[in-house]
């Protein structure tokens, strides 16, 4: 749905997993495109968002279970690098201050962020073609 910057090695990873209203797919769309002026000003390096096409449901776990999704809603899972965790954090803050973090005028949020979940991992093998 939305790729942005370039794969780097040596980097810290954040990965998202949101459940998204299905109608509201290309208002996510144009949040994500926004967002990434911002995340790559304070420092990401890339950015990728995906739109749920095969997401199984589970036996005891899965990833609508995760976000608790409702009937209606995708699952957009997402990851970010970093050049490293110490450039993350630093820029965690200065995001959520950040006014231009807001959704686009006359838009809601086209997700319920309380729903999302989040980590940050450091990667163990990055393999390319």
């Amino acid at each position: 749905m939305v790729e942005q910057g370039e794969a780097a090695t040596d980097s810290y990873v954040q990965g998202f997993v949101i459940p998204v209203p299905a109608g509201r797919r290309e208002d996510y769309r144009q949040v994500a495109e926004e967002a990434w002026v911002l995340f790559k000003e304070y420092g990401a390096l890339r950015v990728v968002e995906a739109w749920g096409d095969d997401v199984p449901d589970g036996k005891l776990t899965d990833f609508r279970r995760a976000v608790k999704a409702e009937p209606g809603e995708n699952i957009v899972f997402s990851f970010m690098e970093w050049p490293s965790r110490e450039v993350c954090d630093a820029a965690q803050e200065k995001i959520m201050k950040d006014d231009r973090m807001k959704p686009p005028e006359g838009m809601d949020w086209p997700f319920d962020g309380k729903r999302m979940i989040f980590a940050g991992f450091t990667p163990v093998v990055t393999l390319e073609q």
